[in-house]
């Protein structure tokens, strides 16, 4: 990553050299590398790494004109250069935080110890699983840093903090560069920062938009480009999602106002004889983030190869390097799916074999579409839409919620919210609403509070905004599924419908099919938190033995939203989460339903109905049924 990470908590400073291969042993006596799966021979500053290629046996050494310095931007598509990296640009070597003599002080691995400490590491060897564990410890250590951040007022870069981290403590998937699919990486994977792509092994430099290579070609030995992203950097020609003209690295400079023509160097040679070799390249394609201005998010799109390449004049005037890229037949749609649900969101008429336009007969937000592309059935069985929750008694007889004094809005780190001290002592939600970590329950501000509405601690209340499509499955009656992405984090929907009384409700019958229990969800919701051991804190984890669950039950049988149609899944994308707001009985809350990790556009919503047998399930509990959720670490019943 080339940048120095000045922390403003535990520990005090990680240095980290530019992206790459981290040495063997470097952090793998207490947290080894999360499986390399290398697809070559690799070597970087004398260390070798070792596998299979794709593309049949090959030695490949990383070119070393890839570790950029940070004060110069190579790469149109680069992001801009967050104010610590600025304040550094200039500095001869040796003179950073954290060196001496010229030499990078690297810290020792984090100490961590077996049991709760280790509960972030993956407990499989499949690399999807593994790729999922990485990415979720990323997102968890830079939710809690941005957590920090704010209430220190610091620097907002939380997810350079969090590469950092993982990439000192040597905790990353996919270590060392290869040619052609990212083992654990499927097209369609949303991404939300750079630095993610380069933890799970997708995209290696952090700030380039060209990742490149040297690699035998049997005697001969060539430089060819192996991922490119596209984020809009230069003007690239997004219209067609089977081909990319893409636009050569150099000439313009974020920095001065200096331009000159492109040079055959570098991540344009790469290019160029790529498009001799016809060797396969990864595609990331960078959209406009719908839900933030400045915002952009990545989309996998699979592999491409040069088809031709030529100079022209860009409208700034210096002359340019373009490659045209042909998407490879008979993968899986990527970008293809974004920019369709782009469409339907601009125009909902344009949606196929649509039953109903709004499910919700507007008593949501934003319509809720009901489609079938798989049969000739008309619907689901009749039932009453509400985003309400009914309860046995009214809210007025149960017991008040304390409210805090704030003016305005509540404050991150203002020690006299009482809101904030329900919460543990910081606000739950970040400034853009996501759910920092999971909690046995989350109090947000409500009637009784003195803040405005506009506060940041009132985000579920407000009820969804997303365009949920309900639609049929071929196994699993119907499911639900969103047009937009969903980042981690994010709110999705409550489960609404009737609180029942468990002694007089029998659930051996259909009514089973659509009730809410609070049992044991699965290790991945579990581990949802885990990543914050790594800066020194306390591990929350909480095992399937440890965990308590509530006595509320809710039916949504006869009335309920779209969250009556979320199938079950052993390996999940949503979670369950306690909410109070309106009242202040905590055996009875609200059900609030969160991203367990990004989440792309028509990728059906999942939730882990819970263990079977866990000792924390209770009386009462539901009937067993077999799963046909099809993941790869599926339990067979739920």
């Amino acid at each position: 990553m080339g940048v120095n990470v000045n922390q403003s908590s535990t520990p005090p400073l990680v240095c980290v050299t530019p992206v790459g291969q981290f040495p063997t042993g470097f952090g793998s006596e207490n947290l080894p590398a999360f499986g390399s799966f290398a697809t070559f021979r690799t070597t970087w500053n004398g260390v070798s790494y070792s596998g299979t290629s794709a593309n049949g046996p090959i030695d490949a050494t990383p070119i070393s004109a890839y570790k950029t310095r940070a004060n110069i931007s190579v790469d149109g598509d680069d992001e801009p250069l967050s104010s610590e990296r600025k304040a550094r640009r200039g500095r001869p070597p040796g003179s950073g935080a954290g060196s001496s003599n010229g030499k990078i002080k690297r810290p020792k691995p984090t100490n961590l110890v077996a049991g709760k400490e280790l509960a972030f590491l993956p407990s499989s060897s499949d690399p999807r699983e593994i790729v999922e564990a990485v990415h979720m410890t990323f997102e968890a250590l830079r939710r809690r840093h941005l957590q920090m951040d704010e209430t220190q007022d610091a620097s907002r870069r939380a997810d350079l903090k969090a590469g950092a981290i993982m990439m000192a403590s040597n905790i990353r998937a996919n270590a060392g560069k290869r040619v052609g699919t990212v083992p654990g990486v499927e097209i369609g994977d949303i991404f939300y920062f750079r630095m993610e792509l380069c933890i799970i092994g997708l995209h290696a430099p952090s700030m380039g938009g060209i990742d490149y290579m040297t690699s035998k070609f049997g005697k001969d030995e060539d430089s060819i480009a192996i991922c490119i992203v596209s984020s809009g950097g230069y003007d690239n020609d997004e219209d067609d999602t089977d081909v990319l003209v893409y636009s050569g690295q150099g000439g313009n400079s974020k920095n001065t106002e200096e331009r000159h023509d492109q040079k055959l160097e570098r991540g344009n040679l790469a290019l160029e004889r790529s498009l001799h070799r016809k060797n396969e390249i990864r595609v990331v394609r960078g959209f406009k983030d719908p839900f933030c201005i400045t915002g952009k998010v990545y989309v996998y799109d699979g592999l491409y190869k040069i088809d031709e390449s030529w100079m022209e004049k860009t409208k700034s005037g210096i002359n340019c390097f373009k490659y045209k890229l042909l998407r490879e037949p008979g993968q899986r749609d990527g970008a293809a799916v974004w920019k369709m649900t782009q469409k339907w969101i601009t125009n909902p008429a344009t949606r196929g074999n649509v039953l109903l336009a709004d499910l919700s007969s507007k008593a949501e937000m934003l319509p809720v579409c009901l489609v079938n592309d798989v049969d000739h059935e008309k619907g689901p069985g009749h039932f009453t839409y509400t985003n309400q929750v009914k309860y046995l008694r009214p809210l007025g007889s149960m017991k008040k919620l304390q409210g805090c004094g704030c003016q305005s809005v509540c404050l991150p780190g203002d020690s006299s919210c009482a809101c904030g001290q329900h919460n543990g002592g910081d606000l739950p939600y970040s400034s853009s609403g996501l759910l920092a970590c999971r909690k046995p329950i989350i109090y947000e501000c409500g009637d009784s509070c003195n803040c405005s509405t506009n506060c940041r601690n009132r985000v579920t209340q407000k009820g969804s905004r997303l365009h949920f499509e309900v639609f049929k499955t071929t196994n699993r009656g119907w499911g639900l599924r969103c047009w937009e992405p969903i980042r981690a984090g994010a709110f999705i929907c409550e489960y609404a419908g009737e609180v029942i009384d468990e002694l007089k409700v029998n659930l051996n019958d259909s009514e089973d099919d659509y009730i809410f229990q609070t049992l044991c969800p699965g290790e991945k919701t579990l581990k949802w938190n885990c990543g914050s051991e790594l800066i020194g804190e306390v591990s929350t984890y909480v095992s399937a033995d440890e965990f308590q669950p509530l006595s509320i039950k809710i039916s949504a049988k006869h009335m309920g939203n779209v969250s009556r149609f979320m199938n079950h899944s052993c390996s999940p994308n949503v979670f369950w989460q306690p909410v109070q707001y309106d009242h202040g009985d905590d055996r009875h809350p609200h059900i609030m339903f969160f991203a367990l990790n990004h989440i792309a556009p028509m990728t059906e919503l999942t939730y882990d109905y819970g263990i079977v047998g866990s000792e924390s399930s209770g009386s009462g509990s539901r009937r067993t049924k077999n799963c046909m959720c099809g993941s790869r670490n599926c339990r067979g019943l739920f």
